[in-house]
């Protein structure tokens, strides 16, 4: 059987049927996905996280988050930077992470790309953002995997020196950020819910 897209809650609400159950994601899916997010350290963070997501599920990244923002410095870009080979290898023995060497390696190579950047990452990122739909998506087989914008995010970062930033995993992180609005029409967190 299917996940129902739409699930209301103990608490009344209707919720995106993936965000609607596990209580972590259920907190994540109400706090955070979505809504638009300009920190830079956050976004830094939500890049590294999206690349490490790549072919697990991001129920997986969430909840070894904490164990990510620890050893990972808190996502501080010039401390992640500073990383060295010993580092790698410590963290490659760090159970309460995803062990993968190139997704580490990526995330130390994301921070020194991120220290070279001319601008903010926030205002790189938010620069593809697409305009606001006029109309909230009904079903999760309308949103899309990749758009014109993720793959012109992807092909500019991986220009700029970033790894693990394909169209794919470019358009999940315009999802978390909030530059696109996927939470579907009947949602109580969808923009166009609030707006009516």
């Amino acid at each position: 059987m299917p996940r129902p897209e739409i699930i209301v809650g103990d608490d009344g609400l209707a919720r995106c049927g993936w965000g609607a159950a596990d209580p972590e994601y259920r907190r994540y899916h109400d706090e955070e996905w979505g809504r638009p997010q300009h920190d830079p350290v956050r976004l830094f963070e939500k890049v590294c996280l999206e690349g490490f997501q790549a072919g697990l599920s991001w129920i997986t990244i969430l909840r070894r988050r904490p164990a990510f923002r620890e050893v990972f410095h808190g996502f501080d870009a010039e401390r992640v930077a500073a990383m060295t080979e010993d580092d790698v290898a410590l963290l490659l023995d760090e159970e309460r992470i995803i062990r993968h060497r190139g997704k580490i390696e990526a995330t130390i190579q994301n921070a020194r790309a991120t220290l070279e950047l001319e601008m903010p990452i926030d205002e790189l990122l938010w620069s593809f953002a697409p305009p606001p739909r006029a109309a909230a998506v009904v079903s999760f087989a309308e949103v899309p995997s990749t758009t014109p914008e993720s793959a012109a995010m992807s092909t500019e970062l991986r220009r700029r020196g970033f790894r693990f930033v394909g169209p794919t995993t470019m358009y999940a992180l315009m999802q978390a950020a909030g530059m696109v609005d996927d939470h579907l029409a009947a949602c109580h967190r969808s923009s166009h819910a609030a707006a009516a």
